[in-house]
């Protein structure tokens, strides 16, 4: 074989290998997935109606739960959420927060009733009354008037500043005077007692004068509450106007916040 002729099947062997291999090296690579298909458009989907919730009482609470018969408990709530509120057993509507002070003669249990748009809750709190104290024992020595016996036994009720409501001290108070009421008019059937509201110096006195209206109205409701004959009761306002003690303190002002009862006329 010439020269000539072994350099041309030389050739052609390394043209051969060049292939193979090319074939073999493209036969190696990793196939490339095609990308996935676009997202088919799905329709609009309505939202989910929201859930609405019934309405929330938080707090529903009579303070104190127990009392004597014709003594006054204090009813607290707090609702949220309600559109509808009120409170049984002669309340009826009432706020969403408020109080309202009740005298029951029994015991009795109060039910509050919440509506809204997510339904209707209730809760209830009870007063439980217990046996009032009885009478007052007959006092000893010689027998006082009607007036005596008002003015030496009888106890004055105390108010908080700005305030009108009946508390526990002045409820005890009044629980002393009605029982000692009970005694005066049933010796002397005509007798009448002022209950006279008072007031310390702060304020204008248009504002205490009407102050001390709302002081000795509510002492009387209570005393009728307790038993007295309410026509026998009546009411008068001082304001500031006859302190008790004139110091400038907090001591002294409350001395003069005050429902006093004296003999009418």
């Amino acid at each position: 074989m010439t020269e000539s002729r072994r350099l041309h099947t030389s050739r052609i062997g390394i043209g051969l290998l060049m292939l193979v291999l090319f074939f073999f090296a493209s036969g190696c690579k990793k196939k490339v997935p095609p990308p996935p298909p676009p997202p088919t458009p799905t329709r609009n989907e309505p939202a989910p109606t929201p859930t609405v919730q019934p309405p929330v009482i938080a707090n529903f609470s009579a303070e104190p739960s127990t009392i004597e018969k014709g003594q006054s408990s204090t009813l607290s709530w707090s609702i949220n959420g309600a559109t509808d509120m009120s409170i049984d057993n002669g309340i009826g509507p009432v706020q969403s927060r408020g109080t309202r002070q009740v005298f029951p003669a029994n015991t009795t249990t109060y039910t509050l009733t919440a509506k809204g748009p997510g339904g209707t809750v209730t809760r209830s709190a009870t007063v439980s009354v217990s046996t009032a104290p009885g009478p007052l024992p007959p006092p000893s020595g010689p027998k006082l008037s009607s007036t005596e016996m008002l003015q030496q036994q009888s106890q004055d009720a105390y108010f908080d500043y700005d305030k009108s409501d009946i508390r526990a001290d002045a409820r005890e108070a009044l629980s002393h005077d009605a029982e000692l009421l009970k005694q005066i008019f049933q010796q002397d059937p005509n007798f009448n007692v002022i209950i006279e509201g008072h007031c310390d110096e702060r304020g204008s006195a248009e504002y205490n004068l009407a102050l001390g209206d709302r002081r000795a109205s509510a002492a009387k409701e209570y005393l009728v509450q307790l038993g007295a004959p309410a026509d026998r009761l009546k009411t008068i306002s001082y304001g500031k106007e006859r302190p008790q003690c004139t110091e400038a303190s907090e001591a002294c002002w409350q001395k003069n916040r005050r429902a006093h009862l004296a003999a009418g006329q």
